[in-house]
């Protein structure tokens, strides 16, 4: 059964930085790629930051310059670090895998998430 569990979230000041965390367990045949979702009060959940299998990553231009995405690929593990928040940061952040989840001749991805973790930036 694959699982994501996600730890990091909090309380902090605008300005402050908070890092996130998301291991990835269970048994599943590959991952495609790891990332983040935020979804803000009254908002839809929208991406954060991205990295994938290479090692590429990508941001939302809200992010860029702010947020670094990290990741230990030996035991599936991604970080996101998070730097001068703003207010507007204030969301639950959902950890995201896309992942074949059994091997076969043409693979299958799906997506799999974390049950979120708060963070909330005050003024």
């Amino acid at each position: 059964q694959v699982q994501l569990v996600e730890s990091g979230g909090g309380l902090v000041q605008a300005g402050g930085s908070l890092t996130l965390s998301c291991a990835l367990t269970g048994s599943f045949f590959e991952v495609n790629g790891m990332g983040w979702f935020r979804q803000p009060p009254g908002k839809q959940r929208e991406s954060v930051a991205r990295v994938f299998y290479n090692g590429n990553t990508n941001y939302a231009d809200s992010v860029k310059g702010r947020f670094t995405i990290s990741r230990n690929a030996a035991n599936n593990t991604i970080y996101l670090r998070m730097n001068s928040l703003k207010r507007e940061d204030t969301a639950v952040y959902f950890c995201n895998a896309r992942l074949a989840p059994v091997r076969a001749a043409v693979l299958r991805y799906d997506d799999y998430w974390g049950q979120g973790t708060q963070v909330t930036v005050s003024s």
